[in-house]
């Protein structure tokens, strides 16, 4: 997860505490959206099930505008994500490099045909 953590802050240009609260929250996005499919990842990439739990509990309903849009429509998805990262300070372009770096350290422990799986379950196929 360390490496993970470091790979995304240096992505995004952010601190180590940010980075680690857009982990966690991807992460979650991924195992609420696509849990079968994530499950592998999860499983292998010590620490995430820990991560994703922090960012739920310090979440606690934020999420700025897009969150609220997201609520609107039913809550959750990339819209509650991306409204996630808005109250982490991200703006939308820190989304795609976020996924990019979690996919590409995604493919590394749990392969291409995982990744490949949760990007199509979970839409993020079509922004990255």
């Amino acid at each position: 997860m360390d490496e993970l953590i470091a790979r995304v802050s240096a992505a995004l240009a952010t601190d180590e505490a940010t980075a680690r609260a857009a982990v966690g929250a991807t992460l979650k996005f991924l195992q609420d959206n696509a849990a079968e499919e994530s499950a592998p990842l999860l499983d292998k990439l010590e620490g995430a099930r820990a991560a994703i739990d922090a960012q739920a509990q310090a979440a606690g309903g934020g999420g700025g505008l897009l969150g609220a849009l997201g609520g609107l429509f039913g809550g959750g998805g990339l819209m509650g994500l991306a409204g996630e990262l808005q109250g982490l300070g991200l703006g939308l372009g820190d989304l795609q490099a976020l996924g990019h770096e979690i996919l590409d350290h995604g493919r590394a422990l749990a392969g291409e045909e995982t990744m490949a799986a949760i990007a199509q379950a979970t839409g993020l196929d079509q922004y990255l």
